[in-house]
């Protein structure tokens, strides 16, 4: 886990990343099983019973360069996430409650071991953008001109 506590020790950073992004860990209501919400600058709350899902979701946000939520319950699943392909809507799936790889892979007719590589690929383009970032603001910081 990265990040600090709070000091009531009900919820920790569990993952930060760049852009003011994060996936925070917390227990509702002093519950034992811990939930994962994932905030981003003007983005609805989402949260998710599992870090593993949490941070998909997040790889998910930072490969399509961001997405609103709000309003995907009446209007389905965000345009960018549409738009970015195959392997980036398998993964959003797999972050929707009641879903998992096999679902995913029966939606696509393919074998569940095709849709963990689309997961992986999702996730290493998310990591190659927020090194990009952290690279530029790292070169900004250097050379400010």
């Amino acid at each position: 886990m990265t990040g600090p506590e709070r000091a009531d020790g009900t919820e920790t950073v569990y993952e930060d990343y760049v852009l003011d992004v994060r996936v925070v860990e917390f227990a509702p209501g002093g519950d034992a099983d811990p939930r994962y919400r994932f905030e981003a600058p003007e983005h609805v709350e989402m949260t998710f019973d599992d870090p593993e899902t949490a941070t998909l979701y997040a790889d998910v946000y930072f490969d399509v360069n961001g997405f609103q939520e709000e309003g995907t319950g009446e209007r389905g699943v965000p345009p960018e996430v549409v738009q970015a392909g195959r392997d980036t809507l398998a993964a959003y799936f797999l972050t929707m409650p009641g879903t998992d790889t096999n679902w995913v892979a029966s939606f696509y007719g393919k074998r569940p071991s095709e849709i963990e590589r689309y997961v992986g690929a999702v996730r290493r383009r998310a990591k190659e953008i927020r090194t990009g970032v952290e690279t530029r603001d790292l070169e900004r910081a250097v050379d400010p001109a």
